[in-house]
């Protein structure tokens, strides 16, 4: 496959696997190995009358936690205190427990649950923080990881992610779904579907809308759709090809790649397509912007110095700036995204034949490869910038994987049939 190819189109590789047709809704599943040498050990006591639930809060919030890979969870087992009067911190301290979780449930009329819970230190036998807090039965999962949230929070002092949301593009048989799960692929659902591809998912800012790539006409052209009202609008629909979209951090606009004038460059174009601005100008392929969280720069993909490498330009249309290049180990590296804090960016490195996600600090550029597969792609920043999710291949078909930022920690996110690729890791949710 020629260098063009594979920098514009990357994301068709793995869709041209072998596939089992099979219904479109089908839950991510989650393995987890490795994990932090130090882990916070942390006891969750079943919350009181959960039993009578069909949804076990504690159950998701153990889940979330151990997902992480910063905690290690203790066995409550023999001890069920719901209050901090029942506690008995001597018992918590000999089993190793640095924290204690407890809480209770209360069913109520129409449908509605009370959740309580509190976060104890059994050192200072003291609480830290707490929620009571009153939802739909629908809405248990959602009021779970919002408490593992909490909990990340007070024990880590960053920002906890498990009330996001993911989004990736499911193959199966001939059929493309554009889908959206939470952070652990529970409650998913698709929010396109055709019989021809879909690539490219980005999230808004606020989380509301999603830009992506549909060839549902046999020519790429971008969409942005709200996710509330499933309203859609081509918002890139140029002659010639149409993708790449990625988001200015105040929503108000998207950068995108158009072949419009000839071989694929990078242009700004406001949220509702309007406005359309040319941002490079090169005689090489210029591809796969990506925002700083400031909005002043852009990254992005180009080998218009004879290989694809990762690039930095002021997201100002003035094609007479020259880009500065971020790369320089071996001769293959894309699909920037960069981290929310904007000290670094991850990115796709070829290694000794390997294609694995890395990170290169922007200071330093100091490179850490930290994957060891055949072949990932996509790699989506976490919005506390722990985890990078991004795509791989196991068993024959495409399935997703996260990975902490320091290596340590990895997770496979798989179907049973169905090829999942293209992830993107929504924004961090405002709460109510």
């Amino acid at each position: 496959m020629s260098t063009y190819t594979r920098i514009v189109f990357y994301g068709f590789w793995f869709f041209s696997l072998a596939l089992i047709c099979a219904p479109l809704q089908a839950r991510l599943n989650i393995e987890i190995f490795g994990g932090g040498t130090e882990r916070i050990p942390i006891a969750i006591v079943p919350f009181a009358d959960e039993d009578r639930l069909q949804q076990r809060v504690t159950d998701v919030v153990s889940a979330d936690l151990q997902r992480s890979g910063l905690f290690r969870l203790i066995d409550p087992t023999g001890s069920t205190p719901y209050a901090p009067a029942e506690v008995v911190y001597g018992d918590w301290a000999g089993r190793g427990a640095s924290a204690l979780v407890i809480g209770r449930t209360i069913l109520m009329p129409g449908g509605q649950v009370e959740v309580q819970f509190r976060l104890l230190d059994v050192a200072r036998q003291a609480q830290l923080t707490g929620l009571a807090t009153i939802v739909p039965v629908t809405q248990l999962r959602a009021a779970a990881h919002r408490i593992a949230d909490i909990i990340y929070e007070a024990l880590t002092g960053e920002v906890g992610v498990f009330s996001t949301r993911i989004a990736y593009v499911m193959k199966q048989g001939n059929k493309y779904a554009l889908q959206v799960a939470d952070s652990d692929g529970y409650n998913e659902h698709s929010i396109i579907e055709y019989n021809e591809p879909i690539i490219s998912p980005a999230w808004s800012p606020d989380g509301s809308k999603i830009a992506y790539v549909s060839f549902e006409n046999k020519k790429p052209v971008v969409y942005v759709q709200t996710l509330a009202t499933r309203e859609r609008k081509a918002v890139a629909n140029f002659a010639g090809s149409n993708s790449a979209p990625a988001w200015s951090p105040d929503g108000k606009k998207l950068a995108v790649v158009l072949s419009l004038h000839g071989g694929s460059q990078l242009y700004l174009i406001n949220a509702d397509g309007s406005g359309l601005q040319r941002l490079t100008r090169s005689s090489g392929i210029d591809t796969e912007p990506s925002f700083s969280p400031d909005g002043r720069h852009i990254i992005f993909t180009s080998d218009r110095g004879g290989s694809p490498q990762i690039y930095r330009i002021p997201a100002t249309a003035n094609e007479l700036t020259s880009a500065e290049r971020l790369t320089f180990e071996g001769g293959y590296n894309v699909s920037p995204d960069f981290s929310y804090d904007g000290k670094s960016f991850a990115f796709i490195h070829r290694h000794n034949g390997r294609f694995n996600v890395a990170v290169q600090d922007l200071a330093t550029r100091q490179v850490q490869i930290l994957t060891n597969s055949q072949f990932d792609e996509s790699p989506s920043f976490a919005p506390n910038g722990r985890m990078i999710l991004y795509a791989t291949e196991m068993g024959g078909h495409g399935i997703l994987s996260a990975v902490s930022r320091d290596g340590q920690t990895r997770q496979h996110l798989s179907v049973q049939t169905g090829d999942i690729r293209e992830p993107a890791w929504g924004p961090l949710l405002k709460q109510k």
